[in-house]
């Protein structure tokens, strides 16, 4: 008995070990996934339940001395039969244990019901796992534009040029190298010189048209026409650097628009955890690994990794990440949390006080919006629903008058419709642009 006595304290080490995982796991858990850590945390205790009630009575069967044999009467047949050995087969592993037989189906269907939630958090954890991705080897365009013009990047780098766009690029978190982004302008823009060399060529000989046919060859003043066309081959090669180089900056507002729709959600719910005084860094880590803030976290991710790889303390890890984040009010929370952490402040009345202003300037721009909204709408109404009106009436009066008005019935109906549609569009185009990001 000694054996099973062993054997079936390893199998309570080993469901402890289980539940510890799982309640560390439950803290940075989405609410659905508690619930199922939930149940296989209350499994585990009912079997653990059922294995130290069993101890007892398998202590009472072990002896420091060795029995006489004896011929088998009821009662220690009863006595033997009393105890049975169980197998389980788990996902990971087996469980061999020596129960009660009373307790033999409890014991199953606790385990049972363990593995059940363990494989629906497995399952949900396969589908939503994060692909990280990492620096690899320049390919294809990338590895062409660095053969031809990294080693002139390199250079300008080092005389000091592109330092703002360098700033710039690390706030876009564009996975490239600063030097063979600046290679791939270069490139981008001799291959656009050299594509349309011959484009120009065709155009000096081709003539476009919007009607049939719509080439054709063309008869004027060669000299004429190409002083028409000669800027294109130069003009087109600045356009695509500018286009490039413009590019990180309009990623880094899209990114920091979007940190700031999380923003005001995720520091009241750092100033939550922050009044159970739970350590600054421990605060970093649950907001980092939370689904609910898909870009922020990337941004609290580069304070964890400064301090995990780098070594540096909280604070030089949130000075570093205020110069690369992409959004202002990030940088300022940045800041003020290096700062309240350096002079010993509290840092829950921080974040609390931080979060009421970023509520306030949410409820500022959410009624800003709408009263532009609600002006827009003035507009609208007199723009796309009055003033068609107004002029078909116009329109009709004119007809009987005997006035001519130079347009068919036919042509009045489908400027009136494209017209509509056009303002349409444009109103829609211009919410969309005055749009708040949060």
């Amino acid at each position: 008995m000694i054996e099973e006595l062993k054997r079936n304290v390893n199998t309570e080490i080993g469901m402890l070990r289980e539940i510890s995982i799982y309640v560390k796991r439950y803290d940075y858990a989405s609410e659905n996934e508690r619930k199922l850590l939930l149940g296989a945390i209350q499994s585990l205790k009912a079997s653990l339940k059922i294995l130290n009630n069993s101890i007892p009575e398998l202590l009472k069967e072990v002896s420091l001395g060795q029995k006489l044999p004896s011929l088998p009467s009821s009662k220690t047949a009863q006595k033997e039969g009393k105890f049975e050995k169980i197998h389980y087969k788990k996902l990971d592993s087996q469980v061999t244990v020596v129960l009660n037989r009373r307790d033999r189906d409890n014991f199953l269907k606790e385990l049972s019901i363990s593995e059940q939630f363990v494989r629906k958090l497995r399952k949900r954890k396969s589908a939503k796992e994060e692909k990280y991705e990492e620096f690899k080897v320049s390919r294809g365009y990338l590895k062409l534009a660095n053969k031809i013009f990294l080693a002139t990047a390199d250079k300008l780098v080092k005389k000091g040029y592109f330092k703002t766009f360098s700033v710039g690029l690390k706030k876009a978190n564009m996975d490239i190298l600063f030097e063979s982004y600046i290679a791939m302008m270069f490139f981008s823009a001799l291959a656009s010189f050299i594509i349309f060399i011959p484009i120009t060529v065709l155009l000096i000989f081709i003539d476009l048209s919007f009607s049939p046919p719509f080439l054709s060859i063309y008869a004027g003043s060669y000299l004429l026409r190409i002083a028409k066309i000669f800027w294109i081959p130069i003009a087109m090669p600045i356009i695509v650097f500018s286009a490039i180089y413009i590019y990180p900056s309009t990623e880094k507002k899209s990114i920091g628009k979007r940190i700031e729709q999380e923003l005001p959600f995720a520091v009241i719910h750092m100033s939550s955890i922050s009044g159970s005084g739970i350590a600054p860094t421990e605060i970093f880590k649950i907001i980092g690994l939370n689904r609910e803030y898909p870009y922020l976290r990337k941004e609290i991710r580069k304070v964890l990794n400064q301090i995990n790889l780098y070594g540096y303390d909280l604070v030089t890890s949130l000075n570093n990440a205020a110069k690369t984040a992409p959004s202002e009010k990030l940088a300022e929370l940045f800041s003020g949390l290096s700062t309240a952490i350096t002079s010993g402040a509290s840092l829950s009345d921080f974040l609390e006080k931080r979060a009421e202003t970023l509520l306030l300037n949410y409820r500022l721009e959410r009624e800003k919006y709408t009263k532009l909204v609600e002006t827009f709408l003035d507009i609208y109404i007199s723009l796309v629903i009055a003033a068609p009106m107004i002029f078909l009436l116009l329109f009709i009066m004119m007809a009987i008058s005997g006035i001519a008005v130079g347009f068919t019935s036919a042509q009045l109906t489908i400027l009136s419709v494209f017209t509509i549609a056009i303002l349409n569009f444009v109103f829609i185009l211009f919410l969309q642009f005055k749009q708040p990001a949060y």
